[in-house]
């Protein structure tokens, strides 16, 4: 029987960093992973952010843009293209190719760090003195490992439909709307989280007649609504898409027609046929197979695994990081909780604070946020200031046709502390990192507005943003 140190069960983002900093560390290692590659035939490595996430869907989404820029934007740079058509499959070949890269990517770096990648699903068996033995099931082909101590990181799934099962044929979860290989000529999406946002961009894009169903009555509830009302407003004015809020779904089923959804809105039956159903209405945390019950490994109401604020468990020397554990279902938050915990298990005293996690959404215009929204302010009673820039006469999102959207920094009104900062426009999942930054270091408004930002670049709208909050804006 195998002996390790740490045994990390999952290899998502959160899982095989775990592992990595754990061995970097001095710790014998493994983590055991049971995911599989596209055709199902090899071990893959990533979990879901790698192999039907976060990666693939961000080559997808930069395929529709170089497509829709081709196509409609060219032109007013004097550029004259003839767009043929648009071949989905070597879209989705092009897709693959990365992802499979980088799968590979991580396989290196635990041989590298002498990591051992033992492949199934693991489960906790219980403890044989100080020690926990772990079962990994490979198609039936069961070993058994020791460890010390053990991370659990087995990520999320899909929510699931009660009022219709998962086929990815034309029922499709986030996997299934990665791998189209040809576009729906009528796509709809129950939900508008970030995968439905993000997959109908992408398709619609590419010219499918795209409508997304959301339940909720606000729009993108968790975001700072300023920059939602904006988002909405330029998505279904601007670009075509049809975004029905407060929808409540009655039936969905599948006929030689396609799929049919009735819903319900503002107390009128409505009914949409649909060549293709992307389900996306959130995602639960994943626990089937750790034997939770059996060990007596608290799950909260929820199906989250309780931990406290360092991620240990109710078990001994058994923590668990990531999707399956409160706090935002995000690939960097599971990584930083990862690194966190293989730190604490070598005696290290790690930092990591929620509050300035950034948000990232990749539609076009991107948005993004870190900290508090005005909505949380108020509702906290905290006495806050605001500064506002826009992208519209910003010269190089001018310059580079992507002149939408808006930067906002919030501070505390008495001492100037930055509490948030909002943005939508381009590449705001890149400007975001500054203020990240500047609220790590627990900087104000007017630190921001005293760094010197290069001319002409994006970030000078954050720049101005936290002028104006500082009430020193030069061109508002």
């Amino acid at each position: 029987m195998s002996q390790y140190d740490v045994v990390v069960i999952g290899a998502g983002p959160g899982g095989y960093i775990a592992a990595i900093r754990a061995a970097q560390l001095g710790f014998k290692t493994a983590c055991i992973d049971a995911g599989k590659n596209k055709a199902g035939d090899a071990p893959a490595l990533g979990g879901t952010c790698l192999n039907v996430g976060c990666i693939p869907s961000k080559a997808l989404l930069q395929s529709s843009e170089n497509f829709h820029a081709a196509s409609h934007d060219f032109a007013e740079h004097g550029i004259e293209v003839d767009v043929k058509n648009f071949d989905a499959a070597k879209m989705i070949a092009r897709k693959d190719e990365i992802v499979t890269k980088l799968t590979g990517g991580i396989g290196f770096l635990f041989k590298k760090n002498k990591v051992d990648s033992l492949h199934g699903k693991g489960s906790l068996k219980g403890q044989n003195g100080d020690v926990w033995q772990i079962e990994v099931d490979n198609n039936g082909d069961k070993q058994t490992v020791e460890a010390k101590q053990v991370i659990i990181a087995t990520g999320s799934v899909p929510r699931p439909l009660p009022l219709i099962s998962i086929d990815n044929i034309n029922v499709l979860d986030n996997e299934g709307a990665l791998n189209l290989e040809a576009v729906p000529q009528k796509l709809g999406v129950i939900g508008s989280g970030v995968i439905g946002l993000e997959m109908g961009s992408v398709w619609k894009r590419l010219g499918a007649d795209v409508t997304i169903l959301e339940a909720a009555p606000a729009f993108m509830a968790a975001a700072d609504q300023q920059n939602a009302r904006e988002a909405l407003k330029i998505f279904t004015t601007e670009q075509g898409l049809k975004i029905e809020l407060g929808v409540e779904i009655s039936t969905v089923s599948q006929d030689k027609n396609g799929v049919t959804v009735n819903y319900k809105l503002k107390d009128a039956e409505h009914s949409a046929t649909f060549d293709k159903l992307i389900v996306a209405i959130g995602r639960i945390p994943n626990t089937q197979g750790l034997n939770a019950a059996e060990v007596g490994l608290e799950i909260d109401e929820r199906g989250y695994i309780k931990v406290d604020a360092d991620c240990r468990t109710n078990l001994p020397n058994v923590w668990a990081i990531g999707d399956v554990v409160r706090g935002p279902m995000l690939a960097h938050k599971a990584s930083d909780e990862g690194v966190a915990v293989a730190e604490r298990i070598a005696g290290q005293k790690p930092h990591l604070d929620f509050n300035t996690i950034p948000w990232v959404i990749y539609t076009h215009p991107e948005i993004a946020w870190v900290g508090k929204t005005e909505e949380q302010l108020k509702a906290d009673g905290v006495n806050y200031k605001k500064g506002q820039s826009g992208f519209g006469a910003n010269g190089r999102a001018l310059g580079l046709g992507l002149a939408q959207g808006t930067v906002k920094v919030l501070a505390d009104a008495e001492t100037d502390r930055i509490l948030g900062v909002h943005m939508i426009g381009p590449m705001a999942s890149e400007l975001i990192a500054e203020a990240v930054m500047a609220m790590e270091f627990k900087a104000s408004s007017e630190d921001i507005g005293r760094i010197v930002h290069a001319h002409p670049t994006l970030s000078e709208v954050l720049h101005e943003a936290a002028l104006a909050a500082d009430k020193r804006a030069l061109h508002g």
